[in-house]
């Protein structure tokens, strides 16, 4: 007999969640996981408890491992990133911080840049680095900022914010005489709605 997944009630709730954050209908998942949409249906409701094998599959279809899924990688469920552990990137025209954990399954990642006068994060035309589907919000800490998206370009000051699908070809560029300080939360594989 294959055992099931009993002991964690709250599978169903997660899986449920987790699907419609990924903007899933149980038909998609199934079609991702191999697992009937009736059954992903009670499993959310309750109404069953998944054997392991089908608990693996389900995880599968939401990008995670059964670990992940079933959270029994986790403490506590908080993850502080200290300053002194940031991970760092860039030169000296563009450097960055990531302020978020590299966290398996997680779906957005915040960084703060700082652009040198006159730098930009990137060159025009060059294809984005985030996968399908994904949005950007920038929020400008100091100084002047230039967005350009799509080949337009968005002019923002301190305290601006701009989000924007993050998969179309962009870059930042700093048009002032001063640093430009912004943070950027990319939230990955979304679908435009």
């Amino acid at each position: 007999m294959a055992a099931a997944v009993e002991s964690l009630p709250a599978i169903g709730p997660r899986v449920k969640a987790l699907r419609e954050a990924m903007d899933l209908s149980l038909r998609d998942l199934a079609v991702r996981s191999g697992v009937s949409a009736p059954m992903l249906s009670q499993v959310e409701r309750g109404e069953t408890s998944p054997t392991l094998a089908v608990a693996e599959r389900i995880a599968g279809g939401l990008e995670l491992t059964l670990s992940q899924l079933l959270r029994l990688d986790e403490s506590d469920g908080v993850s502080v990133v200290r300053a002194s552990e940031r991970r760092r990137a860039g030169g000296p025209t563009h450097r960055y911080e990531v302020l978020t954990p590299p966290l398996p399954g997680l779906r957005a990642e915040v960084s703060l840049h700082v652009l040198a006068p006159r730098a930009a994060t990137g060159e025009p035309n060059v294809p984005p680095r985030h996968e399908p589907g994904s949005r950007e919000t920038a929020v400008v800490e100091d100084g002047v900022l230039r967005l350009v998206c799509g080949g337009v370009a968005h002019e923002l000051e301190k305290g601006d914010s701009v989000t924007f699908d993050a998969d179309l070809p962009h870059h930042f560029e700093n048009p002032g005489a001063g640093e430009a300080r912004f943070y950027a939360i990319v939230a990955a594989g979304l679908r435009r709605s």
